[in-house]
């Protein structure tokens, strides 16, 4: 019990240092967009930079944890994602060159969420494995929002370029971090550095794998756009500082996200993966659908409400998904598994903020916002197939490890 709670506690620890890497450009995106002179078209592919490097590397990431130490790809992979962000921070004097160090760091990022997740399977039954993984993930949700919080706050006080490296160093730290304190489960599953596709035939898996990216395409388009959004919005209209006070909100509303993930892996433990997910997938694209439109049309108190309604909900249905693709699976496939998974999901989040800035600059947020929800109904879709595919493989409820028959 103190090993696998010390693997969870090292493994989130990480996570949380390396991704607010990940959100540090978003959180700035209106101060950086204003430095560059960016459209919405090159401001989107922007993020999507980051989105692309991690699609790229994801599958070699979960061959090379399915085959070597986990423990030490995620050291290298947090290191590598944090020192490519310092050098955006110190270097990038435009798009093209920005657009190639987001890359580099998100190849990097691609060897710490996956292989973590995989790393903690090995320490979690099935039973607690919803619990396990939804404070993992909500360790990426909180980060998500405090990277906003911060570089919001460095650059409101020196600049951007500080509000990025303040939030990259810890990345660089959490390499060793993750060498120094944590240490393989001593039974892990390993195979040989080869691309197994047998599991690629698993219904269950391929709809499970459908749910995540809808979830993603909705939850990274509302990541990118957000702060843009809302200083555009009347609420915000008084403030003296508009781009600190939408990078505030945004930050208290991603990392509300932590405690979706906390209480959708209890509930998916609970209640049942596929309950779970549909309840908030659902209530999510709902406010996709007419954020853009009723925005501004609230009052602040109002506006902040619904954000953080908003917050919860995006995340929740992560680990209760991704811990379905643990439990669809071999446990030897499990790192190729999951790094599918995410290479499908994350593809969508190449498009999507790309999509939405196109929109916003053909018609505005009102029409953008929608574009989300269509990816929640496509997740929503995905999870009733699987359901049916769940019910079909195992006599009891919420059964799914016998759903690859």
């Amino acid at each position: 019990m103190q090993d696998r709670t010390r693997a969870l506690a090292v493994a989130s620890t990480v996570l949380l240092l390396s991704v607010l890497v990940w959100f540090n450009y978003s959180a700035l995106l209106p101060r950086i967009v204003e430095a560059w002179s960016l459209s919405g078209l090159q401001a989107g592919a922007l993020f999507a930079a980051f989105q692309a490097g991690y699609v790229a590397a994801i599958l070699p990431a979960g061959m090379v944890a399915d085959t070597y130490s986990t423990r030490r790809v995620v050291s290298v992979g947090a290191t590598g994602t944090g020192l490519a962000s310092l050098a955006f921070a110190a270097f990038a004097d435009g798009f093209l060159v920005g657009v190639a160090l987001r890359l580099v760091a998100g190849a990097f990022m691609a060897a710490v969420y996956v292989p973590g997740m995989r790393f903690l399977s090995e320490w979690y039954p099935e039973s607690v494995r919803g619990r396990a993984l939804g404070v993992y993930t909500g360790a990426f949700s909180l980060s998500t929002g405090l990277s906003f919080l911060l570089s919001s706050s460095v650059a409101a006080a020196v600049n951007w370029r500080v509000g990025i490296g303040a939030t990259s160093v810890g990345a660089v730290v959490a390499g060793p971090v993750m060498l120094a304190f944590a240490r393989d489960h001593p039974d892990a599953a390993a195979s040989d550095l080869q691309f197994d596709r047998s599991f690629l035939s698993n219904r269950a898996y391929l709809y499970a794998v459908g749910v995540y990216a809808g979830h993603t395409w909705e939850l990274f388009g509302v990541r990118n756009w957000l702060p843009a959004f809302l200083v555009l919005t009347p609420a915000l209209s008084g403030a003296s500082n508009l781009a600190v006070l939408a990078g505030l909100l945004t930050g208290a509303m991603m990392s509300l996200g932590g405690v979706g993930n906390l209480l959708g892996g209890w509930a998916s433990d609970s209640v049942g993966r596929i309950p779970t997910v549909f309840f908030v997938l659902g209530g999510s694209a709902c406010i996709s659908a007419v954020l853009g439109s009723v925005g501004d049309l609230l009052s602040l108190p109002a506006l902040t409400a619904v954000l953080l309604v908003y917050g919860t909900l995006l995340t929740a249905d992560s680990s209760p998904t991704s811990t379905t693709v643990t439990e669809v699976v071999d446990d030897e496939h499990v790192g190729a598994a999951l790094s599918v998974q995410t290479l499908t999901g994350f593809s969508a989040t190449v498009v999507s903020p790309v999509v939405f800035g196109a929109v916003v600059d053909a018609a505005g947020y009102a029409w953008a916002f929608p574009t989300l929800a269509l990816g929640a109904v496509f997740g929503l879709v995905s999870l009733q197939l699987l359901s049916r595919r769940l019910r079909r493989s195992a006599p009891g409820p919420d059964e799914p490890a016998v759903a690859g028959e």
